[in-house]
This record gives C-alpha cells, structure tokens and sequence, in this order.
C-alpha cells in the first residue's frame, strides 16, 4: 500500500502539463474558430450598405451592430450573416438609420473654406459631395459635418451636385436645400455671378424649386485715373457692353485731348441703370482735374483730385451731379493744385500754341455753343492766361469755307465771343480780352477735304 502511495506521488505532477496542453489547445481552437466566423460574417455583409458596422464572436454566437438605411436592408443583413455556415446565433443589435424631417442639406462659404452640412441618405452620396467639392474649389479646405439621415428626397444627389456647383461662384455665402426648397443668400464672386447661378438652377431635377435667392452681386465699378506724369488715362473696370465700351473710350478721347487713353475696362452684365449717362459726364469733370481719380461703384460716383484755378474747383463741386440720371449719388473732394510760375508774354504765347496743336475747342455744328468736350481744354487755356497776368489776349475765331462767306465770318466773331464770355466766368478780367472773327480767309489747310475742313474750324489765341 505504501508502495502505491509512493507511486501516486510520482505520477501527479506529470499530469499539470498535459492539462495545460490541452487548455491551450482547446483555448487556440476557439480562438480560430471564431475568428473565421467573424470573416465569414463581415465577407456576407461586402456588398450590403451599412453604416457604423461591428461584428464580434463568442463560441458560434456572433452578436452584430450597424446602422442600416432601410428596413429591408436591415433584415437582408442579419439573414446573411444568420445564413453563414457554422454560426449558432446571431444576436441583433442592429437599428435604421434616424429619419429627418425637413430633410435639409447646405453647403456654406467664407473666404478659404466651404462647409457641408445637414443631411446625407448613404455613404456614397457624402463621398461623392465631397469628392466633388474638393474638384471644383480649387484646392479650398472642404470641411464634412454631414449626417447620415434617412428621408431624403427622390434625387438628391442630382440636385446636391447641382447646387454645388454654385458655391464656386460665391464669394461668401450658403446654399441650404430643405427637402426640395433651394434658399440661397451671399455675395457672388463675379460680376454675373448671380446670373450665371439664376441659369444653373434652372436644370434643378423635376419637382424642386427656388424658395428664396438672396445672392448679391458685387460692387459695378468703374474707374478712371488721370496720371500727368505719364500723360495717360487709365480706364479699369466694367461697363454694360461693348457698344457702350466704344462709346466711353470715344468720349474719353475728346474730352482728354493730350493724354493716351489705356483702355483696361471689361464688359459684363449688372450695370446700374443710366450707367453711360453718368459716367460720360463724370468724365468730363476728371478732365478738369490736372491729376484726380473717378471711381464710379454701382449708383454712386466719387471724384478727387486738383482742380486748375479755384473757380473751376467750385463749378466742378456745385455742377458734378447735375446731369446724372435720377438716384445717383455724387461726392467731389476737389483741391487747387498750386499756382504754376509766372511767365512772359513770348512764353505765355508758345504755350497757348503748343497746347492748341494738341486739342481744338468745339462747337456745336454751325452753331457759337461750346461743347462739353472742351472744358478740359479750355481750363488748361485759363491757367496759361493766370500765369501771364500782364498780357493781352486776341481770341480769334475761324471757319471752313462752306456755305455763304458772311455767315462764316459772323459765325467765327460768335465762337471767339463764346470763348472770351467763358474766361470772363472764370474770373478773368474782360479788359485783357477781345474777340474777333476772321470768317474762312486765313485757313491753315485745303478745304477739299474733311482734314483740311476741320483744321481751319479753330481758335487761335494771340497775346499782344
């Protein structure tokens, strides 16, 4: 008896190893087992749309989480997973997606990044909203604070991509779809901007519609620089269209008879109404101005810049406004340049001269009415005459030889007067001034031709 004992003792410890063994055997068994079913589960559910997916195992029971977007598709996915091949029980955890009610989704701007918000039916359609922001923004931080929802309307991919489009041509905004309402508000990034967005939304899918479009355009500007320096005038902005751009230019032209026009302006829609009949005259002030600025924003129009003489600053403030169309807005801050230095009377004469190469003062045809145009022109004449206050001044008047010799020769004694009454209203002394008509017997050029017509159509000024 002792003996067995004793051999019992021997065998006991041999035991533990084996039982450890079979533990781990069994434990790593299991282990594999229900690893395998948990890949047989998720591999049953790869073509299956669902969202925040979990699959766990315990033994042959696989208990499965997920969000599913439809009834049908809920149950379609717990009878695969049920329908895999060695699993005993599925434990159902899974639940539909929530339901929204309005369905509503927007896509918000600022100035470097775009938002989507609200609500999206599948994964698909988050992905695709996304990867079509992130295309069409040029590299603007798109950020996702979309939620998966049900109810969507009938297509709303359609419509989402559609409206998603538009946000490019925002400056700042948002675009809101609530089920199939559009709301939109914000400034467009372009002149037509609003416009081109009022287009698109026409090809909303069947069923949606417009509720509100606060969309903003941008200032309409217009700007003109007069440079003395370099003798240019700088036309930037927009105008209406290009017969209305050819019209302006012309009437730069005349009006700045010794500057180059550069011409930088652009055509595009969203004019305010009686834009041309504005800017016209606008312009006509600014070549007043021996240097000054014209920036004409949608109905409101701002002048600076020196004035000549004093009286001119004064006209220019009082009469600034006077033909603009009804609702514009006008602001002059007009100062007096310096006097220029005193000359004398050879002097004052090549300047006269000079500057009378360069522009000639109009008249209304056949007529001793001083055109606009020539207000530029004649301003630079009074600032000659202020700097030769000693001197004398013959204004001589000029025509073409048609039509009947005694006509033009009243004609040419009109057009000196009308020059000389202009002077006096700048405050000039009348007794520097005399005015006289030589008709069409001293002309400078043939009369065959229209040059040569036009060249002899003129006043002279003569200092004696």
């Amino acid at each position: 008896m002792h003996g067995l004992f004793k051999w019992s003792s021997k065998w006991w410890p041999g035991v533990i190893p084996l039982v450890i063994f079979w533990g781990i055997a069994a434990w790593t068994s299991t282990a594999t087992v229900e690893a395998d079913l948990a890949a047989r589960s998720n591999a049953a559910l790869k073509d299956t749309v669902l969202d925040k997916r979990r699959i766990s195992v315990d033994g042959r029971d696989v208990t499965f989480a997920a969000n599913a977007f439809s009834e049908d598709g809920r149950l379609s996915a717990v009878a695969s997973v049920e329908a895999v091949p060695g699993v005993r029980l599925v434990n159902d955890e899974t639940r539909l997606v929530p339901e929204a009610k309005p369905y509503v989704w927007s896509a918000e701007r600022d100035v470097g990044k775009v938002t989507l918000g609200g609500n999206a039916p599948l994964p698909s359609s988050k992905g695709k909203l996304m990867e079509a922001a992130k295309a069409n923004l040029g590299g603007i931080e798109v950020a996702d604070q979309m939620a998966l929802s049900r109810g969507a309307p009938t297509r709303f991919d359609a419509a989402a991509l559609l409206l998603l489009d538009q946000i490019g041509k925002l400056k700042d905004g948002k675009i809101t779809l609530t089920d199939t309402k559009v709301s939109l508000a914000g400034m467009a990034r372009e002149l037509g901007g609003r416009e081109a967005i009022v287009g698109a939304l026409k090809n909303l899918p069947e069923g949606y519609s417009i509720a509100a479009n606060d969309i903003q355009a941008p200032p309409y500007v217009f700007q003109a620089y007069k440079d003395p320096v370099a003798l240019t005038l700088t036309l930037t902005g927009y105008v209406p269209d290009n017969n209305t751009h050819a019209a302006l230019v012309a009437a730069a032209g005349r009006k700045f008879f010794s500057e180059k026009v550069v011409d930088n302006l652009k055509a595009s829609v969203g004019a305010p109404s009686g834009f041309a009949a504005a800017v016209v005259p606008a312009l006509g002030a600014l070549s007043r101005l021996s240097t000054g600025t014209l920036v004409v924003s949608d109905r409101e129009v701002k002048l600076s810049g020196d004035a000549l003489y004093d009286a001119a600053a004064g006209q220019i403030r009082n009469g600034l406004g006077k033909d603009f169309p009804q609702g514009w807005q006008f602001k002059a801050e007009v100062t007096v340049k310096p006097p220029s230095a005193p000359v004398d009377a050879s002097v004052c004469q090549q300047l006269f001269a000079d500057l009378l190469v360069k522009g000639r003062i109009r008249f209304e045809s056949g007529k001793a009415d001083i055109v606009p145009d020539s207000a530029g022109l004649l301003d630079r004449l009074i600032e000659i005459a202020m700097r030769c206050p000693t001197t004398n001044i013959e204004v001589a008047g000029h025509t073409d030889s048609d039509g009947d010799e005694a006509a033009n020769q009243a004609l040419s004694e009109k057009r000196a007067q009308a020059v000389v009454d202009y002077l006096v209203r700048a405050g000039l002394p009348a007794s520097r001034f005399t005015a006289v008509g030589f008709g069409s017997t001293q002309p400078l050029a043939g009369n065959d031709t229209e040059d040569g017509k036009a060249q002899n159509r003129r006043i002279e000024f003569v200092v004696k």
